[in-house]
């Protein structure tokens, strides 16, 4: 049963002002009331292929904070597959619920009939509140599934290949910034310890790097706190004496306020919509500061989906990921050629990508 729900305004869903700035081709609300499921799936883009993005699980306060947060992460995968040159759409699921107590097998089936009736137009995958083993259950109602477990014929959890890429996205904005990818010696403040951020944490000590780390979670904390024993930990990441700041918890904690508050003179990290408003980047830039664009650092684990899908092995994924640093390069430098931002440019160049796409589409459909 595919239902819609109550949304503030005389119009509900069509007031968000997410629709108008950016249109998306489908947005399903599917509610099962055996399970209890209650989720919203969104495909922002089909120009380039078949939309691919994960499934998260929050308890959010009510559907419009779902659909404001499905409709923002869909839109930017589409950005990740056009900046990487994958030939994918982007699409976001959101399940409301906690994830720490109302996950079933029926919720999760649910879902996968859901996700099924769209006939492979969306290929979902873990996020933030899922993992591998549940993709696993989805799978048993749907082939259009990524990140299942190994044992299931999947590539397994995303989260060392997205920290990967952040790492790479990193190298690339250090050279740009000081002329050398080396983090050596670099303060980086890792803010969510998560599977990305925990990742990143190790592979930025094993980079040399000098590593400040937080979450609100202290059982991550102490997670890290063991594995490694080197990181500093540290309330309010954000305002620390950094030289990069690495957010990769919930999206919108670079913002207006956080601009007065950042030392770090490079920003690159795992979380998507890192940016509260577009003009907060402007006011980094004025400060000196360098953004590489969450939608370019945090792709490793749609790179991973993609991989899986085409049945490409773990050593081509890798090879993937890295090339991240790249990119990042390509679109500093094309940023430095126009006088813009490095978020103007990249997305001028995502943007052109799936313009060329679209409309060789709708030549082929006349």
């Amino acid at each position: 049963m595919i239902t819609s729900t109550t949304m503030p305004g005389r119009f509900g869903v069509f007031d968000n002002p997410e629709f108008a700035d950016s249109p998306h081709e489908r947005v399903l609300f599917c509610h099962d009331r055996v399970s209890g499921l209650r989720c919203i799936i969104a495909i922002h883009s089909l120009a380039l292929g078949p939309a691919v993005g994960g499934c998260r699980m929050y308890p959010y306060a009510d559907e419009a904070s779902a659909l404001l947060d499905v409709l923002r992460l869909s839109r930017g995968m589409t950005f990740k597959a056009a900046g990487t040159g994958l030939d994918h759409g982007g699409g976001k699921a959101v399940i409301i619920g906690d994830p720490h107590r109302d996950k079933s097998p029926g919720l999760f089936e649910a879902f996968g009939r859901f996700v099924d009736e769209l006939g492979g137009r969306y290929i979902t995958a873990g996020d933030a509140g899922t993992d591998s083993d549940d993709m696993d259950v989805i799978g048993r109602t749907t082939g259009y599934v990524a990140f299942r477990t190994v044992s299931a014929g999947g590539s397994g959890d995303s989260g060392p290949n997205t920290a990967l890429g952040v790492l790479q996205a990193m190298r690339a904005g250090a050279q740009a910034q000081w002329g050398t990818s080396s983090l050596v010696g670099r303060t980086v403040g890792v803010e969510g310890l998560g599977k990305v951020g925990s990742r990143l944490a190790a592979l930025l000590v094993d980079a040399g790097a000098t590593v400040i780390a937080g979450d609100i979670d202290e059982r991550a904390v102490e997670r890290v706190r063991a594995a490694l024993p080197t990181v500093r930990f540290v309330r309010d990441v954000s305002s620390a004496a950094l030289d990069i700041y690495a957010p990769c918890a919930l999206g919108g904690t670079v913002n207006a306020d956080a601009v007065d508050r950042i030392t770090a003179r490079l920003i690159c990290g795992g979380a998507n919509n890192q940016l509260s408003t577009p003009d907060v980047e402007q006011r980094l830039t004025y400060r000196g500061a360098l953004w590489v664009p969450d939608f370019l650092a945090s792709a490793g684990g749609l790179i991973q989906a993609a991989a899986e899908i085409a049945g490409q092995d773990a050593a081509e994924t890798r090879q993937r990921v890295e090339g991240i640093f790249d990119t990042v390069e390509r679109v500093v430098a094309h940023a430095a050629a126009h006088r813009m931002t490095t978020g103007a440019a990249a997305r001028e160049l995502v943007l052109q990508r799936i313009r060329s796409a679209a409309a060789a589409r709708a030549l082929q459909n006349t």
